[in-house]
C-alpha cells in the first residue's frame, strides 16, 4: 500500500513514479471497488485519479510542508473499467500563482483501454 496510509491505504492506490510533473498511481481494483453492475465504481476512479494528480503537483512543490489541495476536478468516464490492474498517469498542464490545472488519463492495464479523462484544479497550502 502508499507510504502515506490512512484513506489511500483503505482504497488501494499505490505510487509507481514520480517526477518532473509527473505522476503514475495504480489500483488492484478487486471486489471492494466494484458497483452493483460488476465494474469498477466511479468513485473508486475518482479517487485514483485524484491522487496520481496530487501526486504529480507534490513532484513541484518547493517546501516540505507545502501540499496540494483538490479546488476542482473533472471526470469522464470513457469506458468501464474492470476488476484487475487501472493506472491513472497525471501531468501538470499549467500552474499559476494561486491554482495549478493537472490532466490524467486512466487505463484499464490488461488492455491499455482508456477509462476516464480528467483534469483538475489545484492550490497549494502550507
Amino acid at each position: 500500500m502508499d507510504e502515506k496510509g490512512g484513506f489511500r491505504e483503505l482504497v488501494g492506490t499505490e505510487l509507481s513514479e514520480a517526477e518532473d510533473g509527473r505522476a503514475i498511481v495504480r489500483m488492484r481494483a478487486e471486489d471492494r471497488h466494484l458497483n452493483p453492475g460488476g465494474t469498477v465504481h466511479g468513485g473508486a476512479i475518482s479517487t485514483l485519479v485524484d491522487v496520481s494528480m496530487a501526486e504529480a503537483l507534490n513532484t513541484t512543490v518547493a517546501g516540505e510542508d507545502e501540499r496540494p489541495v483538490t479546488v476542482e476536478m473533472k471526470v469522464n468516464y470513457m469506458a468501464p473499467a474492470k476488476p484487475g490492474i487501472i493506472a491513472s498517469t497525471a501531468r501538470v498542464r499549467k500552474g499559476g500563482k494561486r491554482v495549478t490545472v493537472v490532466e490524467a488519463e486512466v487505463v484499464q492495464e490488461e488492455d491499455e483501454e482508456v477509462v476516464a479523462l480528467a483534469t483538475g484544479t489545484y492550490t497549494v497550502v502550507g
